[in-house]
């Protein structure tokens, strides 16, 4: 498949839902305040979304895949009506080398092969360091939002620093739009 669209992909617990170290039910998604609407946004000016993700609680046994899925499904039914076309996820703990694990790009170019992503035009939000550092490995510009674990990594060498989700995409939108 040619690359031929841009995405932006994000990170998910701290950049579009709250963090709350581990999430691991329904229960516990709620998303960031205007992510939504947001999200739509970017679909409309012809961005794919995708959502790149360390789960290590499943690697640590700390919850299942069962749990993840269904948690997962929450994070999208609160998301709507924005569309995430996948969520990539590395379910390995730190202490196990993980060649998918973020900082690697290897489900962002993963993604790029499975649905024909343009990566010089893509975008990678988060609030980590290895958010940032994983989607530079990739070729990405990135934003860091001040949401989550945000503020502990202002230092990243992001392209820009957001207050939140909401605010990425508004960077985003005027770093893509014509000039006049």
């Amino acid at each position: 498949m040619p690359a031929n669209r841009p995405a932006v992909f994000f990170d998910r617990d701290g950049t579009l839902i709250h963090e709350v170290n581990y999430c691991s039910k329904p229960s516990q998604v709620h998303v960031i305040t205007g992510a939504p609407e947001a999200l739509v946004q970017l679909e409309k000016a012809g961005f794919s979304l995708f959502i790149i993700t360390n789960q290590s609680g499943i690697g640590r046994g700390y919850f299942t895949k069962e749990d993840f899925n269904l948690t997962q499904a929450e994070v999208m039914r609160q998301l709507r009506p924005a569309t995430i076309t996948t969520t990539y996820y590395d379910d390995s703990p730190p202490s196990h080398p993980s060649d998918r694990r973020k900082p690697s790009p290897r489900m962002i170019e993963e993604a790029a092969r499975d649905y024909g992503i343009d990566l010089a035009h893509s975008f990678f939000v988060g609030d980590r360091g290895t958010d940032i550092e994983c989607g530079k490995n990739a070729g990405l510009r990135t934003v860091l939002v001040k949401t989550g674990y945000g503020l502990d990594h202002l230092d990243c060498g992001a392209n820009a620093i957001v207050a939140n989700a909401p605010a990425a995409a508004e960077w985003i939108l005027k770093e893509t739009a014509c000039p006049p």
